[in-house]
């Protein structure tokens, strides 16, 4: 008989700028790792870009993306340290083969990205203690995608991670054709909106939880970046502290998406 932990139950009502998200979740009752609200995250993230995208849709527009089409796994992807820890989790469940074989591809990326002089440079992203902007980390990200090094969990093309991918990947889908996508730095390549993004609105969550600055973690550096922080993930905090801080982050990010749209629009 399997016993599953107590939960409460409460109705959210979100509305970002493409409608309304209204559902019940269920939060934990008891006191839990920082983890234990990334499923409920990731299912509002992709209840928002459902959104988006049916949106797109009515408007004649169409999603280009398909299985198979890798072309955006050449890019820098950033996750937050609740996102590192559980990717951590997830490649610690895995049989030893399957396991030393993910870490060995992260392992030859790091000395890919030692060889190409950016792997410090990351580094100090990962472990910056001041929150940068996107113009900060621009150079960075271009620096990254001329290597058009593919992401460590590429298998042929395809996600081996699929289910424990970062939001970053996630919420990346474009509405120009795929062909574009061969140099995604190009002005041609429209990608979907996305009204939030999940990545940030957990780092700025662990951020209030800690008192620490905001931090995103290069996806090459998470696994590492995460077992040296390991002792910060038994952490716990009480299920409905880390429901209510989780949406305030989500509906912060919300209203300043929904006002940059409103001034560009």
């Amino acid at each position: 008989m399997s016993h599953h932990p107590a939960a409460e139950h409460f109705e959210i009502s979100l509305q970002t700028p493409s409608g309304e998200i209204s559902t019940a979740v269920g939060v934990p009752a008891g006191f839990v790792p920082i983890t234990a609200i990334l499923p409920l995250m990731r299912s509002l993230g992709g209840e928002a870009q459902v959104l988006e995208q049916r949106r797109l849709l009515e408007a004649g527009q169409r999603i280009s993306c398909e299985k198979g089409c890798a072309a955006c796994c050449r890019m820098l992807v950033p996750i937050s340290v609740p996102e590192a820890f559980a990717l951590t989790n997830a490649i610690d469940q895995l049989d030893q083969n399957e396991r030393n074989r993910l870490l060995a591809k992260l392992d030859l990326a790091q000395q890919q990205l030692a060889r190409a002089g950016i792997l410090k440079q990351l580094s100090s992203l990962a472990d910056s203690s001041e929150p940068l902007n996107d113009e900060a980390i621009e150079p960075l990200n271009r620096a990254y995608y001329a290597l058009r090094m593919p992401c460590p969990f590429l298998d042929n093309e395809t996600c081996s991670i699929y289910a424990d991918r970062p939001a970053a990947c996630r919420e990346l889908a474009v509405t120009s054709p795929a062909t574009e996508c061969q140099e995604m730095t190009k002005q041609t390549v429209q990608p979907v909106p996305v009204a939030v993004r999940l990545s940030t609105a957990l780092s700025l969550l662990w951020a209030d939880l800690t008192g620490t600055a905001p931090r995103l973690i290069p996806l090459p550096l998470a696994v590492d970046w995460a077992r040296r922080h390991k002792e910060e993930q038994t952490n716990q905090w009480a299920g409905t502290e880390l429901f209510e801080k989780a949406m305030d982050k989500v509906w912060q990010y919300l209203s300043q998406e929904t006002a940059r749209r409103r001034n560009v629009g």
